[in-house]
C-alpha cells in the first residue's frame, strides 16, 4: 500500500480533515460574552444595594468593584471549562454562538454605563 495520501483524500469533502471541531472556540467566545455579562449584572447589583455592597466587598478600599470584577472573572472562567468540556469534540454553530456573545457584551456595556445603570435603578 502507498502511504502518501492523494490530495482527495486530504483537501477532499471530508467533514473530519476539512474543519475539526470548533467547539472550544465557540466556548471561549460564548463564555466572554456570559462573563462580561455577569460583570454588567454585578456592577448593578452592587450599586443598587447596600447588602449586596457589602457581600461584594472583598478589600475594602476598592469597595465592592473587588467583588464583582473577582466573581465575574470567576463566572467566565467557570462557564469557559464546562463549556470547553461539553464541546470539546463538537462542531457548533459558530455564528449564532458570535452573535449571542455580541449580545450580552453590549448587554454588559449597557449596564456598566452610569447613567443607564442609574436610569434602571431608579436614581
Amino acid at each position: 500500500m502507498n502511504d502518501i495520501q492523494s490530495p482527495e483524500r486530504t483537501y477532499g469533502n471530508n467533514s473530519a480533515i476539512d474543519h475539526p471541531p470548533n467547539g472550544p472556540v465557540g466556548a471561549a467566545i460564548l463564555s466572554a460574552g456570559i462573563g462580561s455579562c455577569a460583570l454588567g449584572i454585578l456592577a448593578v447589583i452592587g450599586d443598587g444595594s447596600a447588602a449586596a455592597a457589602h457581600w461584594l466587598t472583598f478589600y475594602l478600599p476598592t469597595g465592592p468593584l473587588s467583588g464583582v470584577t473577582t466573581t465575574a472573572i470567576l463566572v467566565w472562567l467557570i462557564t469557559w471549562f464546562i463549556l470547553a468540556m461539553r464541546w470539546r469534540s463538537k462542531t457548533i454553530a459558530i455564528a449564532k454562538v458570535n452573535t449571542v456573545a455580541f449580545v450580552l457584551l453590549g448587554l454588559s456595556l449597557l449596564l456598566t454605563f452610569p447613567p443607564f445603570a442609574d436610569r434602571l435603578l431608579g436614581k
